[in-house]
């Protein structure tokens, strides 16, 4: 059966571009300035993107005064300390961040990040003031055995783990078998997945937070895929990856309803 959440007030939606480990420092540049030409005048919804560490600055110069947003994709819970190779969530915040990416599945899958490290990545990106962005999701091994609630649920309990219920969080479900890989969740498998997580969220934080909590789709998403996924109800906007380093194909994602 299909699940979906009683009718709400309408969630502002949300589009997130993940650059991950592309963009030179004069491409990223580039590609926020065409970013800024094609969306600026859109006040109907959010847009961020989450360029690398080393680009930071430039498409934070580039976006200035915009109404797009910049974020880190990744941010340590400590404000400063000897963690070599690391990037603190008030450095972040020190570049005019606002968002950061947290417990992204490349995260955990490639570099083993744990529920209880993600939840003090969380933590600290609160701290700093910054608003997570909290990826979720199965792996098809996970999916396949018909865990993928148990999953969901586990994820979400100990990542958010100590949370203050009033904290202003994002979440995104991210199927990793749907990852890079040209795959979708179809419409009615990502809104079961939302809805569940909404369902999850409810019964930690209450019904107002949960109908509050925007839930964005992630996995090869793409133009021709955006409008259908983003007509489900408890879907809120999309974690953009591959299409997300070409302004033509993200400003179509961004624009899907117009």
């Amino acid at each position: 059966m299909l699940l979906k959440s009683p009718p709400t007030p309408m969630r502002k939606p949300f589009i997130a571009g993940n650059w991950k480990m592309y963009k030179t420092i004069a491409d990223a540049r580039a590609l926020a300035h065409g970013l800024r030409s094609k969306l600026d005048a859109l006040s109907d919804r959010d847009v961020v993107v989450c360029p690398p560490f080393t680009a930071l600055a430039a498409v934070a110069q580039e976006l200035q005064g915009s109404s797009l947003r910049w974020g880190g994709q990744n941010a340590h819970w400590e404000r400063e300390g000897a963690f070599t190779g690391d990037i603190s969530a008030h450095m972040l915040a020190d570049l005019g961040c606002t968002y950061a990416i947290v417990g992204h599945s490349e995260r955990r899958q490639v570099f083993g990040e744990t529920d209880a490290m993600i939840n003090k990545r969380m933590h600290g990106t609160l701290a700093a003031g910054l608003t997570p962005i909290v990826c979720i999701g199965e792996t098809l091994a996970e999916r396949e055995a018909g865990k993928t609630y148990a999953v969901l649920e586990r994820q979400i309990k100990e990542s958010l783990a100590g949370l203050n219920p009033a904290s202003t969080v994002v979440v995104a479900y991210e199927p990793v078998w749907a990852i890079g890989t040209g795959q979708t969740a179809t419409p009615d498998q990502a809104q079961e997945a939302h809805a569940f997580v909404r369902k999850q969220y409810a019964g930690a934080y209450g019904p107002p937070a949960a109908q509050a909590l925007r839930i964005l789709y992630g996995g090869s998403v793409k133009p021709d895929n955006s409008k259908f996924l983003m007509e489900q109800p408890d879907i809120d906007g999309a974690l953009v990856g591959g299409a997300s380093l070409d302004v033509e194909s993200f400003s179509k994602i961004v624009r899907y309803n117009l």
